[in-house]
Formats: C-alpha cells, sequence, structure tokens
C-alpha cells in the first residue's frame, strides 16, 4: 500500500488525467480493428485506472466510466 498527499490543485490534475486517459481507453475498446489480445490488455489496464479513479470521483462521475460487462455464449 501507497500512500500520497496531494494539494487541491494537484487533486483536480489527477482527476483530469486520469478522466482522459479512461476515455481514450474507452475509444480504443469500441475499435473492432484492434486484436483482441491488444483489446484484452487495454481492458485489464482499463480496470486498474478505473479503481483508481473510483478512489476519490463522485458516484456521478465514476457511473459515466462503468463499463458494461458482457457475456458472449458460445455456440
Amino acid at each position: 500500500m501507497l500512500g500520497m498527499l496531494f494539494n487541491d490543485k494537484e487533486c483536480r490534475e489527477l482527476d483530469y488525467v486520469l478522466r482522459k486517459e479512461l476515455d481514450e481507453m474507452l475509444l480504443d475498446l469500441s475499435d473492432q480493428r484492434l486484436d483482441q489480445d491488444i483489446r484484452s490488455a487495454i481492458a485489464k489496464r482499463y480496470n486498474t485506472v478505473f479503481r483508481m479513479y473510483a478512489r476519490f470521483a463522485p458516484s456521478k462521475e465514476l457511473s459515466k466510466y462503468a463499463r458494461r460487462t458482457r457475456t458472449q455464449a458460445k455456440p
């Protein structure tokens, strides 16, 4: 466990950086041209960044970045 202290300006900057990173990864995940292995790696990274953001984001903001998990039935 690692703890960090941020002032208000640094918190806003971290919030901004994490939101932009989440936006970019959502865009990449929606791109069907990417290989499944790459999409899987992005999804893992998305989960990590999302958990970081969830530690201090209000639930209203957090709901914008929550992904729905889809289970695909195999024929």
